[in-house]
């Protein structure tokens, strides 16, 4: 068995996949590299099947018919051997702490395995302005397995990504559905929908993600996120609706999951807003609407008691704040 899968989704991504494939060889036999080819129309199927040729023991490669970055991630834990699985985009790549975070795995499972590994990521602009580490080292301890009763409190800008999870495979075999097809952001939904099965953590003070921002067409672009508003309001609602808050009992879990729904919700609400229509609006009023009808007291909570009732204050103001508030968390965090 194969201690890590790492799942690579890939969508005509022939001009960037091989530097990502090449970050995570040095795993050797310790990894499996899945090559989820979403039905590409370049050369990414090709280039797919050359590694795994060459590295037969290491990659496989799995065509199939477009369904977006959620069916790919879909198909890998569908396919997925290895003990631990990690998700890391074509077009970005991990840095050389790789083996020793291999290392370090191997190291909990010989203590009984654990089922959240946090690693920190680094954002690489492509135009080299703004470049940062999100940091964990302020909110888990270091060095050894820990519980949610061992972490501090979030900060706005920490939440736990796709680019900073490694999951235990089985925890996530657990949620009971699928990420939906041709959806973006969907990987919000990946984290959350396996946070309620994670008890035992260990976290890596390690930039191991690269993060490559600024690709015109990539879908933290401001233009991209806009256009695509309804699918973080579909996300965002997704992940409201697949528990009730108060049906955790872990309180340091559910302090940490109220506070990644705040950020989805005010993310959700931000890039709708840009758009400045009475339509876009009108989708935040169903968004509420459903979440309001799931759990009342904590669809209140995030649209009228917590920070975020200011940037749904209705009409032209409440437009107005949301984009002074995009301006302000985009030039400290700078996402996209």
């Amino acid at each position: 068995m194969k201690l890590l899968t790492v799942t690579v989704p890939c969508y005509n991504s022939q001009d960037y996949m091989r530097h990502c494939i090449e970050s995570l060889l040095p795993g050797g036999e310790r990894v499996e590299i899945l090559i989820i080819d979403d039905g590409s129309k370049d050369d990414t199927g090709r280039i797919a099947d050359e590694y795994a040729e060459k590295y037969p023991t290491i990659v496989r490669v799995i065509h199939q018919e477009n369904g977006g970055h959620g069916e790919g991630i879909n198909q890998g834990l569908r396919h997925a051997a290895g003990t631990y699985f990690k998700v890391v985009d074509s077009d970005d790549w991990l840095s050389d702490d790789f083996p020793a975070f291999l290392d370090l795995l191997e190291q909990c499972e010989a203590r009984g395995g654990v089922d959240l590994a946090v690693t920190n990521y680094y954002y690489v602009h492509s135009d080299g302005i703004g470049d940062r580490s999100i940091n964990y080292s302020s909110v888990l301890p270091e060095g050894r397995v820990f519980t949610w009763a061992d972490t501090r409190p979030f900060r706005i800008h920490q939440m736990l990504t796709i680019h900073s999870c490694t999951f235990r495979t089985e925890n996530m075999r657990k949620w009971g559905c699928e990420l939906p097809k041709h959806t973006f952001y969907e990987d919000n939904l990946m984290v959350y929908l396996t946070l309620p099965h994670t008890r035992r953590m260990v976290y890596m003070n390690a930039d191991l993600y690269r993060y490559a921002i600024g690709r015109p067409d990539q879908s933290v672009q401001r233009t991209v996120m806009m256009k695509r508003y309804h699918h973080q309001i579909l996300v965002t609602e997704r992940c409201f609706t697949s528990c009730h808050l108060d049906d955790i009992q872990e309180p340091r879990l559910k302090r940490y999951m109220r506070h990644e729904l705040f950020v989805m919700f005010g993310i959700a609400i931000l890039f709708t807003r840009l758009n400045r229509t009475v339509e876009t609006d009108a989708a935040l009023e169903r968004m509420w609407e459903t979440c309001m009808a799931f759990d009342p007291k904590w669809g209140g909570y995030f649209r009228n008691r917590s920070p975020l009732r200011f940037i749904c204050l209705p009409g032209r103001f409440g437009q107005n704040v949301s984009g002074l508030v995009y301006k302000l968390a985009n030039k400290v965090v700078r996402f996209n």
